[in-house]
């Protein structure tokens, strides 16, 4: 008899980032509690979690421990009547002295070059460098992976974090992880096999996901 596979079944990962906050393209709030989505950013999870219904089945929603991403996944789990489980891995970058400061102030930076051409061999002061931000997300991503064969789940994270996870299932360096886009809001579809990940889509922002397949 011709021995059965034993390999796992592909798991499709949706990647949502958190709606939109009050600081949203002006300031870098980073880990610091207490920050919610703002009324748009509400509107945004709730058009989000009404395109994700549209697919057949949603084993499990995940969130990064910060309350933005928690209230983006609330709509999504409620959709299905499942709960939001959390998943330390998928939080925010540790901006370290960084945080809470000004857009338009860091830009004035000498190490805001880097940070855009070489983000690979930058650390916040005090704080992560993007190479242990994406070591630790794509950990955090396996073990979801592992834990959900062939099932759909989402996870809700945050820009830069959803980034360096579509360089690496893309084989991009992470010096060029800068040039994605990802979008409040916005939906990223890898789906993981056994034989590499698949990236379905990035930063979808409005069109049905119901037709999501390999071509």
């Amino acid at each position: 008899m011709p021995r059965r596979s034993t390999a796992p079944k592909p798991t499709l990962v949706l990647f949502v980032r958190h709606g939109q906050t009050p600081t949203t393209g002006a300031s870098l709030p980073g880990r610091e509690p207490g920050l919610h989505l703002a009324e748009k950013g509400i509107a945004q999870a709730e058009a989000a979690a009404a395109r994700i219904a549209e697919l057949p089945a949603v084993a499990a929603v995940y969130a990064s421990p910060m309350e933005r991403t928690r209230e983006t996944a609330a709509p999504i789990a409620r959709a299905r009547k499942l709960r939001v489980r959390q998943a330390k891995g998928l939080i925010e970058c540790e901006f370290g002295d960084w945080t809470g400061r000004k857009l338009a102030q860091l830009r004035k930076l000498d190490a805001w070059r880097t940070v855009q051409r070489y983000p690979s061999g930058f650390r916040f002061p005090g704080g992560e460098s993007f190479a242990e931000m994406q070591s630790r997300a794509l950990a955090a991503t396996h073990d979801l992976v592992a834990a959900h064969p062939g099932d759909t789940i989402v996870a809700v994270s945050h820009a830069d974090v959803i980034k360096a996870v579509v360089a690496a299932a893309t084989g991009t360096h992470l010096d060029l992880f800068q040039r994605i886009v990802v979008s409040p809001c916005s939906i990223t579809a890898i789906l993981y096999t056994p034989d590499g990940p698949l990236v379905l889509t990035v930063n979808s922002t409005g069109e049905s996901l119901a037709g999501l397949a390999p071509s």
